[in-house]
């Protein structure tokens, strides 16, 4: 005999076969703990209500999402560059747990569509999502908290860039492959429209060969630094 689901598995499927069967807001606690051969307790043992059966890992992966640019804001000082690949791996999290979950998160795509409360929750939860981006870009753009605008820009950014190529493999227009490939592509034109900004805590150095001594060569490099991006310093 084959071990039982757990009764988290077992109570999720149940209440997306109820969802599906008899609509979202017919359907009660209860119904979806006797189909899954549970008792009630259970239940809110497992979810503390009907919506977190829909939405359970959520907190998990906003965790994830954290984790990882979290990571990259404690090499940001040294190498910045890190911040917006970090932000394109964070976003790669989101998708891949929605293609590990198939048809469930395509159920819950055709719920959220059609129940206001559900879509509330979800946009609630893209918002989380943008501000972990927004605050994990704002050391990679130079701007202080509040004044955030280019980090906020690119958070909106890559959070829309992620839900288009999300709805196209909810709707079934592209297949796993594809849509990571697609998310590659959407997170490469965020960073290609979103350039670091001049001047935020960077500088770029050229480096030409020269017969002048390397002290002389390095004096001149402090000038050129010390007087600001539009000074030129002929030697």
């Amino acid at each position: 005999m084959s071990t039982p689901p757990p009764a988290a598995v077992r109570l999720r499927q149940a209440a997306f076969e109820l969802f599906e069967q008899q609509g979202y807001e017919a359907t009660t606690v209860d119904q979806i703990a006797d189909r899954a051969g549970v008792g009630r307790s259970t239940f809110f043992r497992t979810f503390g209500s009907k919506e977190d059966v829909i939405f359970p890992e959520h907190s998990a992966v906003l965790s994830s999402v954290g984790d990882r640019l979290a990571a990259a804001g404690r090499r940001s000082a040294t190498d910045p560059a890190v911040v917006p690949e970090a932000a394109a791996d964070a976003a790669r999290i989101v998708l891949r747990h929605y293609l590990a979950e198939g048809e469930v998160a395509r159920a819950r795509y055709r719920l959220t569509r059609s129940i206001p409360l559900l879509r509330a929750r979800e946009i609630a939860q893209q918002q989380q999502y943008m501000q972990e981006f927004r605050t994990a870009l704002r050391a990679w753009t130079g701007e202080p908290a509040g004044a955030d605008l280019r980090a906020e820009l690119m958070a909106a950014s890559i959070v829309v860039g992620h839900n288009h190529v999300l709805r196209r493999w909810l709707r079934g227009a592209v297949d796993d492959a594809a849509a990571e490939a697609e998310l590659d592509e959407a997170m490469a034109l965020v960073t290609t429209v979103h350039r670091r900004p001049a001047g935020a805590n960077a500088s770029t150095v050229l480096v030409i060969g020269s017969d002048q001594d390397p002290a002389a060569v390095a004096a001149t490099v402090r000038r050129a630094l010390s007087a600001g991006p539009a000074s030129s310093a002929p030697e």
